[in-house]
């Protein structure tokens, strides 16, 4: 941690209030929270660390005006805006627990932790959301009684946000309401995103979150006040600690994007020292790169090829932990300042100093492509029950492949099938029930089963397989990774997404998605139509699924395959909101196409 933050109690001891406190107090006058504001979002609105306390303070007070009491839990659907990051801590100081919803949700989820959560309050964003929550206050099975909405146009009828804030407010009732919070009282819930069956409740606890913060800054070292762009749900794991948890436990500045689709200009503008994405967003801005150096001249492109093979040598000495031979070293600079930062400038990415990723495997074709620009993506890996990042990889020790060693207070081990198994500090309370008690999901020694396969190397590093209840068993009794399948197809740059499937058959099949930003480029290049069914656009994927067979085993090689023309995407069903495969979805919709690949 950094030697001018201090910490206003023992680790132990410390609860997520006590540290907006030491915020507002040493640091009270810095940056917290910026966001978009104006009527078109061309200017920046920002509150400091004292200002933030301020409005927490006022939200508290006019939450428990409307019946908010400690314990209960408070439903919230809104995207990356200052009401969602503001009532979240005024929830956490009257002991109340937080929970995001995923904006994408359907009717069926939100109703379903409506009732298991038993929250009679929900804060909304506007008329999209009140279209889904609304029949639920009227819905006798359902506690819900009361929706707050932010957007003033859509409130008629409900409470609307603006006048939530107590002008009023008695500060000595705040105090003591956050002073009675204890370390082992839950800080937030939050419902996996149900890749099969319904969402379950992780209950996670202060203690938990700030034991994994102090882990975190011992690995990554970042400037002081470090600025944060805050763009992936506070749905997932990873930006409620990205965006809320570690962001107040290091006094740093939270930058809102309240559309991911803003992403790409907002960092070119601020250009931040740290970025994280998981495997898809990496993916995506590869694809956008690649598709700029296609139009670049012959010369240039292997001006920049050499470059990004130079760059690459010099990580390959570093990842071993090699002292870098001096004249690679001196090269590796000259190529660096010279070529590779002035592109990654036009990125915004010239002055990151962590980069990292997580929630699924990353393709290895992608963490070259980035190490080829001298990005290094430190993978990590864990589960919304382990508080996000139970490994991690870290500048001073790395394996590109790998999703490294785990933090502190966190053990890891394999079982005898290759399930790894997790017990520490950062480990969750364990899942809510829906008569409100909590069940422990940890076996009599303390370990949690995760469902993740994966084996350690010699050098202590752990490397991914698959998900156990992923996995693929064929015919002939075979068990086979998908993730590997697929992200071996997938290297090549014209897949954007790919699902491999062959449970109980003799060979494997496989659904095929053209990336929609590089496809249209390569098309224009050869001259064919942008057209997925296109005869030569098929005799390319032919060539792709043929090269990446050659470095599968005859078990896990695709045999058949089709080229769909719809990208997947969390609003139509197939992939979670954190990007992850919803197998079962996409197989039960392509059900018909799949079968047509093993008939004659």
């Amino acid at each position: 941690m950094s030697s001018i933050l201090r910490l206003p109690a023992e680790p132990d001891e410390l609860t997520l209030p006590a540290l907006l406190l030491r915020n507002a107090e040493d640091h009270g006058a810095l940056p917290a929270l910026s966001w978009r504001a104006g009527p078109e979002g061309e200017d920046w609105s920002t509150l400091t660390w004292s200002e933030v306390r301020s409005r927490v303070t006022a939200l508290a007070a006019g939450y428990a005006e409307l019946g908010v009491v400690r314990g209960d839990h408070v439903l919230m659907m809104m995207g990356n805006r200052p009401e969602h990051w503001l009532t979240d801590l005024a929830l956490v100081h009257l002991g109340a627990v937080p929970v995001s919803v995923y904006g994408t949700a359907a009717p069926a989820q939100i109703a379903h932790i409506a009732r298991h959560s038993r929250a009679r309050l929900a804060v909304i964003e506007g008329e999209r959301e009140l279209v889904r929550w609304g029949p639920l206050v009227a819905d006798e099975g359902i506690p819900l009684a009361r929706l707050v909405v932010v957007e003033p146009d859509a409130a008629e009828g409900h409470t609307a946000y603006q006048e939530v804030p107590a002008a009023g407010h008695d500060g000595d009732a705040f105090e003591k309401a956050w002073r009675e919070t204890r370390p082992s009282d839950p800080l937030t819930v939050v419902y996996t995103s149900g890749t099969t069956g319904d969402p379950k409740g992780v209950r996670i606890t202060h203690h938990n979150v700030i034991r994994n913060a102090l882990a975190l800054d011992a690995v990554v070292e970042l400037p002081d006040h470090a600025e944060h762009i805050s763009y992936l749900p506070f749905a997932h794991i990873a930006e409620r600690m990205l965006g809320i948890y570690l962001p107040v436990f290091r006094a740093a500045h939270v930058h809102l994007c309240a559309d991911p689709a803003l992403l790409a200009p907002m960092v070119r503008e601020l250009r931040p020292v740290q970025f994280f994405g998981v495997p898809r967003v990496w993916e995506k801005l590869a694809a956008g790169v690649r598709a700029m150096l296609a139009q670049a001249s012959e010369e240039r492109r292997r001006a920049i090829e050499k470059a990004c093979d130079t760059s690459r040598a010099h990580l390959a000495h570093r990842e071993k932990g090699e002292p870098v031979p001096g004249p690679l070293d001196a090269a590796y600079r000259h190529v660096k300042k010279h070529v590779l930062d002035p592109l990654l400038a036009l990125a915004g990415f010239d002055r990151l100093v962590w980069t990292a990723s997580a929630s699924a495997p990353m393709p290895p074709d992608i963490t070259r492509f980035w190490a080829g620009f001298g990005l290094t993506i430190m993978d990590a890996w864990g589960l919304t029950e382990t508080v996000g990042v139970a490994t991690t990889n870290g500048p001073g020790a790395f394996r590109l492949g790998s999703v490294g060693r785990p933090i502190d207070g966190v053990e890891v081990r394999t079982a005898e099938d290759g399930e790894i198994l997790v017990r520490g500090r950062t480990v969750f309370d364990g899942y809510l029930q829906a008569d409100g008690s909590v069940e422990d999901a940890c076996d009599a020694d303390g370990w949690f089963a995760t469902g993740d396969i994966g084996r350690f190397d010699e050098d202590g590093y752990l490397w991914l397989t698959d998900r156990k209840k992923e996995m693929i068993i064929t015919s002939t009794g075979k068990n086979v990774s998908p993730a590997l399948v697929e992200n071996t197809v997938k290297e090549h740059p014209l897949i954007g997404q790919a699902l491999a499937y062959g449970d109980g058959r003799s060979y494997l099949v496989a659904l095929l998605v053209l990336d929609p930003e590089t496809f249209p480029v390569w098309a224009e290049a050869h001259g064919i139509p942008a057209d997925p069914q296109d005869p030569a656009v098929r005799e390319e994927i032919e060539l792709a699924v043929a090269a990446a067979n050659e470095r599968l085993s005859s078990t896990e090689q695709i045999k058949r395959f089709k080229i769909l023309g719809e990208e997947w995407g969390p609003e139509t069903g197939e992939l979670t909101p954190s990007l992850k495969l919803r197998r079962r979805v996409i197989t039960d919709r392509y059900r018909v196409d799949i079968d047509g690949l093993y008939s004659p």
